[in-house]
């Protein structure tokens, strides 16, 4: 039996304790050290102190798509062929929610691993990601895959569990809640308590991240108890990587109210209604996380003639950071150029994008200041393991490497 996978022109060791990849949604760096500060996450901040720490970079877009399969995959978004959680698609004219596998490239570090015979388990807060995460998946073979959104509908064919909610002792949580990703790290918990798997990777949600700032009180509950958790992992024998997908922002003026350019309607006052379609790549069902407004936006032109003076109209607004024809974002970001826009739109830190003010239900998301990501500001998430890596050479190159969050695989597996 073969000692690693090959996947992409990488190779990551079987496990050979038990392992967990843990994907904290909207983990970005202040949570971890206003917490470590506060003194009110001490398994993190031992990972930080004893083990390994370094601030990484999320793939782009920073949404949560893109970069849980770029995880699974340890490859950018150019090579698995997932940009965002909503596209255009060109052939078709038709927008479209990426909520399965089909447009996935290539294989996963899950499926190869369940392939060589080890038992994987991928649980997910949210049921859009799981059926990519399920790709190659065997729940014959004892691989294990559903979400705590779904809980009450798993089967042992689909699923590789059933009567999850008598199992773990508690019903299945709201969606729009922090309890939504405490339950996967509690099934996480459960999984190896009974040694039902060998490989986990735990991706949870980010409601508490969109709607409090770190060292809010809420904030602080979450994290106390997530952190809680991962100790329990740890205290079970396992080998614990940490990161996340993106960071997470304000996205409001100084008085409170969302920073939005709606810029369809902005591209529609100067060129004409359907001059230009713009799309909102973190548009997914959990809206009254975000209003399906984020920082990068990819812009379709009605007429090619008008996408040069578009992008430098575009350029000119005070909510813009950058602006990209096609080719240069697919080539500058590392995304599939073949499902890219005529040209993408970042925003400044403080600001969202969106498409048309009617569009947008921003009645989901006026309970608190909005929170949001998706730009270059939203890029850092930090990476941690339990324990310290390799021999003291090694570790002082890994500590001065450009780490990515998609290196957390070769992280956990091969130092």
């Amino acid at each position: 039996m073969a000692d690693s996978i090959t996947l992409h022109g990488r190779s990551y060791a079987l496990p050979k304790l038990p392992t967990v990849v843990i994907c904290v949604d909207g983990f970005d760096p202040e949570y971890l050290t206003q917490g470590i500060s506060d003194g009110i996450i001490p398994t993190l901040a031992q990972f930080v102190q004893q083990g390994f720490h370094a601030t990484a970079n999320s793939c782009m877009p920073s949404f949560t798509n893109p970069n849980n399969v770029s995880i699974i995959t340890g490859q950018p978004p150019a090579i698995h062929g997932i940009a965002g959680n909503f596209f255009l698609d060109r052939e078709t004219g038709k927008e479209k929610m990426i909520q399965d596998d089909s447009l996935l490239r290539g294989s996963t570090i899950l499926e190869q691993m369940s392939l060589h015979g080890v038992r994987v388990a991928a649980i997910t807060a949210k049921d859009k990601l799981r059926r990519i995460l399920a790709h190659g998946l065997q729940p014959s073979k004892g691989d294990i895959c559903f979400s705590s959104q779904r809980v009450t509908s798993c089967t042992l064919a689909e699923n590789g569990i059933e009567g999850v909610e008598d199992w773990i002792g508690r019903k299945a949580p709201s969606q729009y809640s922090g309890d939504l990703s405490l339950y996967v790290l509690d099934v996480g918990i459960k999984l190896l308590e009974e040694k039902r798997a060998d490989l986990l990777y735990l991706t949870l949600s980010d409601y508490v991240q969109h709607k409090h700032a770190p060292g809010s009180l809420e904030a602080n509950d979450f994290f106390i108890a997530l952190d809680q958790r991962i100790g329990q992992l740890v205290a079970r024998g396992a080998v614990v990587a940490v990161t996340g997908d993106h960071g997470m922002s304000s996205k409001s003026d100084n008085d409170g109210k969302p920073n939005i350019l709606f810029l369809e309607d902005a591209l529609a006052e100067k060129w004409g209604s359907k001059s230009a379609r713009v799309i909102c790549p973190i548009t997914d069902p959990f809206v009254k996380h975000h209003g399906a407004l984020g920082s990068f936006v990819r812009v379709y032109a009605k007429e090619e003639n008008h996408i040069s003076d578009m992008i430098a109209f575009t350029k000119s607004l005070p909510q813009v950071e950058q602006v990209l024809d096609g080719k240069a974002a697919s080539e500058v970001y590392e995304m599939p150029l073949d499902r890219e826009g005529d040209f993408v739109v970042i925003s400044k830190k403080n600001a969202v994008i969106g498409s048309r003010k009617d569009e947008h239900d921003l009645s989901t998301i006026g309970d608190h200041p909005l929170r949001s990501h998706g730009g270059l500001s939203e890029q850092q998430i930090p990476l941690l393991l339990s324990r310290p890596i390799g021999n003291a050479d090694g570790a002082k190159a890994k500590h001065n490497y450009n780490w990515r969050n998609y290196d957390i695989f070769d992280l956990a597996l091969n130092w």
